[in-house]
């Protein structure tokens, strides 16, 4: 049976060892799994295709030389490099994305006992071909989406970095200065606290997700502890860093569980400074926290700005920063866009959930749902 004929009649096959695979490198985790399958699919469609069009001597060198003209294996692999990095994937299980389906074909298809003819052959060398222009076109495409991310956190780093530390800069030397009142003293000081918690939240920021990007495991020190007064402590972080912000927290009775007491806060600082930045004028955030007998669920709302729809799939991902609406133009950035992704990965550290809707009769409200119980000690 000839190469790319095989491909075809035998998609699901092929695509039922590809899940098993899958598995094995926990991608299931990083796309869904109709999500990974059709991938797949789309790539095995592409190289069956490719394994058909007439190929010249002169085309097959430049091909071996990376020099191939754009065809639909070489251009939906640049898509599928960018998306993978964009995704999460490392490269090295991008590379064993490939490896698997060379290796997946190509035993599968001798599992016939089909003789190898010159024919054979040919279909062999051109379907390696494929394999290999389509892993180094993904490859070209991942390294540079993953140099332009890098090099738009670093300018994200400068910016907001810069902000906070004119304040403190400003501040201190005005400080210095002779003749200075307590008066004046008082209202420095502030300033100058709220500017070191906006820079302390970022580098916190930062750290944890270089962290995650160089896979290493947030540790986490769970203990008995009170989710009332989590929420608390968070309150009086984000206060620090937004000051003219009213902060409101709903509560009938404290919360015991067994938590990350220190992570947890984080995570609420985080949506609370995210609230905080995209509120309407003069109104209040308002934290919720309600309990049954397994979860705690703690809520941040706020009724600035709705989110749009096509962002909502998109806003815990790294680097994601809402749009500022005209009207919050002169209110301070104080994440790099990381604070939500951090706050996943803890939420998620804890075996539980963080999602966000955004309406027009209740404003956008985050939801964290975290386990009370747990193996404490």
């Amino acid at each position: 049976m000839k190469l790319s004929t095989f491909i075809i009649t035998n998609m699901e096959q092929v695509l039922a060892e590809w899940d098993r695979f899958a598995k094995t490198l926990e991608l299931e985790g990083l796309l869904s799994r109709k999500e990974f399958r059709d991938h797949a699919e789309q790539i095995l469609r592409a190289i069956a295709l490719d394994i058909d069009t007439h190929q010249s001597a002169e085309q097959q060198q430049r091909k071996s030389q990376g020099l191939s003209p754009e065809n639909t294996v070489a251009s939906g692999a640049s898509i599928y490099g960018t998306a993978r990095q964009h995704d999460g994937f490392t490269l090295l299980q991008l590379t064993a994305e490939f490896r698997a389906l060379r290796a997946t074909v190509q035993r599968l298809w001798f599992a016939l006992g089909n003789a190898l003819t010159p024919a054979h052959s040919a279909d062999l060398i051109r379907f390696n071909e494929a394999i290999d222009q389509a892993l180094a076109e993904s490859v070209g495409t991942y390294a540079a989406q993953a140099s332009r991310a890098k090099d738009t956190f670093l300018a994200i780093l400068g910016h907001d970095l810069r902000n906070p530390l004119a304040t403190i800069t400003l501040s201190s030397s005005l400080l210095g200065q002779p003749g200075m009142t307590k008066e004046a003293v008082a209202l420095l000081a502030p300033r100058i606290k709220r500017s070191a918690s906006m820079m302390n939240s970022m580098i916190n920021d930062l750290l944890e997700y270089a962290r995650a990007e160089l896979g290493g495991e947030m540790p986490m020190a769970f203990a008995d502890a009170d989710m009332l007064d989590i929420c608390h402590s968070a309150v009086i972080d984000a206060s620090a860093v937004h000051s003219h912000c009213s902060f409101v927290v709903n509560a009938k009775e404290p919360v015991l569980g067994c938590f990350d007491q220190i992570r947890l806060q984080q995570v609420f600082t985080n949506l609370l400074n995210n609230a905080a930045q995209y509120r309407g004028d003069e109104q209040p955030v308002a934290m919720t926290l309600s309990s049954d007998a397994d979860s705690a669920t703690i809520s941040i709302q706020n009724s600035g700005a709705l989110i749009p729809k096509e962002a909502i799939d998109a806003i815990f991902d790294p680097m994601v920063q809402l749009a500022i609406v005209p009207q919050q133009r002169q209110r301070a950035t104080t994440s790099l866009g990381l604070g939500l992704y951090i706050a996943k990965k803890i939420t998620e550290a804890h075996d539980g959930s963080i999602g966000v809707e955004s309406r027009d009769s209740t404003g956008t409200t985050f939801t964290v749902v975290v386990p009370r119980v747990r193996p404490c000690h």
